[in-house]
């Protein structure tokens, strides 16, 4: 099937920025933006997103539906677009891209194979694609292979099973390590921030732990206007490690800390208007005195 006309939910900052690189590449974006926040039409049109208002309309104009949402509101999206399909009675490929556990992923692909259409699990491993090679898309089951065509289109799409899961898989075990470590990371920074020992601590780590030093300068910073996402990611990966007979106790921890981050001014930031220069210390400090409030 060739695809020509890509549906978009969301278009938030992952799904504006994946639209963008298709649409420089040829191809049409679409978006259902009935009901949505000025700050979403914004960037949908920023991308040259065209609004097809609903998601019926969606259905019927799309040749594949790519989901990108926060993980929460992965299954209810679903069940829409499945009730679309339904009503439609149009066989269209349905890609869930969301951070959740492949049991949920399984869940949502019987839910849109009962009415029709076709699934692929996907995970997004990397930042927005603006800048090239930087970020992948791993993809699994038996229709994977239709999404390779995009490869030409300015995504780095690649095929690693022709399981359902599979992909998610990938990003629950991959986030686990470089999410769960900024949730670490940014704890103990906060502990030694309200102990006086934050300026030694990081002299120590900056002597003896280089790299993770660098890790940590890059990373928290871009995760404090995203920390509300990463919540129901963290829950994701929790629900994962269990499934697998192993504690989900760590992530669950890892999601409180995003969930402190969220309620600070910097969690409410957008990530379009968050300073990323603002020095890490600067950020502890505001974590830390604000998060006392919380």
């Amino acid at each position: 099937m060739p695809i020509q006309t890509i549906g978009i939910l969301s278009p938030g900052d992952m799904g504006q920025a994946i639209a963008a690189v298709l649409n420089q590449h040829g191809l049409k974006t679409i978006a259902a933006l009935d009901d949505r926040s000025e700050r979403t039409r914004q960037l949908a049109a920023a991308a040259n997103i065209q609004d097809v208002g609903s998601l019926r309309q969606l259905v019927i104009e799309s040749d594949v539906v790519l989901s990108v949402l926060v993980p929460a509101a992965a299954t209810q999206a679903a069940k829409q677009v499945a009730e679309a399909i339904a009503n439609v009675g149009k066989p269209i490929l349905y890609v869930d891209c969301n951070a959740i556990a492949p049991q949920k992923v399984i869940n949502i692909g019987h839910l849109i194979e009962s009415v029709g259409g076709t699934f692929v699990d996907a995970s997004i491993i990397g930042p927005p694609p603006r800048v090239p090679n930087r970020t992948r898309i791993y993809t699994s089951g038996k229709q994977a292979n239709q999404l390779q065509q995009l490869r030409d289109r300015g995504l780095d799409v690649r095929v690693i099973g022709d399981e359902i899961g599979q992909a998610s898989g990938l990003k629950m075990s991959y986030a686990a390590l470089t999410k769960g470590l900024t949730a670490i990371g940014t704890e103990l920074l906060i502990a030694a921030h309200r102990l006086g020992l934050d300026k030694e601590l990081w002299d120590e780590i900056s002597n003896s732990q280089q790299e993770l030093a660098s890790i940590l300068t890059r990373s928290i910073p871009t995760m404090t206007p995203k920390a509300h996402r990463w919540v129901g990611e963290m829950e994701e990966i929790a629900e994962t490690f269990k499934e697998l007979g192993m504690t989900e106790q760590i992530f669950y921890g890892a999601a409180d800390v995003y969930r402190l981050v969220k309620e600070t001014s910097l969690g409410k930031e957008t990530p379009e208007k968050s300073n990323r220069d603002r020095p890490l210390d600067e950020i502890i400090t505001i974590l830390s005195n604000e998060a006392s409030d919380t």
